[in-house]
């Protein structure tokens, strides 16, 4: 059977079909149990949550499903050097963004305060309330982390956007790779070079890495339908994990115009770019990025320049001026179909059990 292998048997789920954990209150504990509860693997994107609010909302998910889930974090999550640094670069900053401001007609923002990193804090309510499978991104847990995870039934997955980080996170000894493709929609997961220096396609990215490692491989970017998941198996991946397909449905926490968005035409242009939260990530093709394309952006370090955005994106929603605001979306937008999580899930499995051998 197709839906059968070391994925499935690690995480006693029905299908090896993850959901992708968005960030930024993308992901919401009715997609995530939803997913979960049709015999995939839900996902929660937590780094912007405080330990409290991560506690509350794994109590939410498990009054809504008894299945296994993903919580993920960021293990870095800030680039904040020093504050001489962040001063130089808002005045770049709002030499290059004050036209966008100036057409809302709002005023620019002040320099935003430092951000003291989450993670450690959050990582011990991890161990805490021992999620199935814990993920996280933007590098490497600390050894002894890897071993009280392991020792609470914790399983672990990293993210890997090149080969040599797939080795570097099997080293550790996390029990699964995810292979972020360059076609993703929302943030590349980079942690050894640069992002722009990490763009290997889903497709080469899984063979790559699975010619090298033993753990499974679980393949992210491009992926919508059942045609893809044939293809990411047939490659040597043990499962896929679905981005934009489900950031699409009405189940995400992505606002109506943004999942609009994802189903229009302006979905077949997506970019990659720093402009709006300071790490590179992929999203639809707006007025903003379009006019910046040609030139150096300047930008203040993540997660700074999300704060120093946030007025400029809620002036813009409220004038109705949608081209100027950034929705996360990958490249694989214009095939969805569905709104419907449960729905989409039907669709996945019904098309993949089609094209591979049952």
């Amino acid at each position: 059977m197709w839906n059968t292998n070391r994925i499935t048997d690690l995480l006693g789920i029905e299908y090896p079909i993850w959901q992708g954990p968005f960030g930024g209150g993308l992901s919401t504990v009715e997609l995530t149990s939803r997913v979960s509860n049709k015999g995939g693997l839900g996902g929660f994107g937590a780094y912007t949550l405080s330990p409290q609010e991560i506690y509350e909302v794994d109590q939410k998910i498990r009054s809504q499903t008894a299945q296994p889930y993903n919580l993920n974090l960021w293990v870095s999550d800030t680039d904040f050097v020093s504050a001489e640094d962040n001063e130089k670069s808002y005045k770049e900053t709002v030499e290059a963004f004050r036209p966008y401001f100036d057409q809302l007609q709002i005023d620019v923002p002040a320099l935003p305060p430092s951000f003291e990193s989450r993670f450690l804090n959050q990582l011990q309510t991890v161990l805490d309330i021992k999620p199935k499978v814990f993920s996280f991104m933007f590098g490497l847990l600390d050894p002894t982390v890897v071993e009280e995870c392991h020792k609470r039934g914790i399983l672990l997955a990293g993210n890997a956007t090149t080969l040599d980080e797939a080795i570097a996170l099997e080293n550790i000894g996390v029990d699964i790779i995810v292979a972020s493709g360059f076609e993703s929609g929302g943030h590349r997961p980079s942690f050894l070079d640069k992002a722009e220096y990490s763009t290997t396609g889903t497709f080469v990215l899984v063979q790559l890495i699975k010619d090298r490692i033993k753990i499974p491989v679980i393949a992210a970017g491009g992926i919508a339908n059942g045609t893809g998941i044939a293809a990411a198996l047939t490659l040597g991946a043990e499962g896929v994990q679905i981005g934009t397909a489900f950031l699409a449905c009405e189940e995400s926490g992505a606002l109506p115009v943004h999942r609009e968005a994802l189903f229009s035409e302006s979905s077949k242009n997506t970019r990659l770019s720093r402009a709006y939260t300071g790490r590179l990530g992929r999203g639809i093709t707006n007025e903003i990025l379009k006019d910046l394309s040609e030139k150096q952006i300047s930008h203040l370090p993540f997660p700074l320049q999300t704060t120093f955005m946030s007025s400029l994106r809620k002036a813009a929603l409220e004038q109705g001026k949608n081209e100027m605001v950034f929705f996360w979306g990958g490249q694989i937008a214009p095939v969805l179909k569905h709104k419907s999580a449960p729905v989409l899930m039907d669709s996945l499995i019904t098309e993949a059990s089609k094209i591979l051998p049952g």
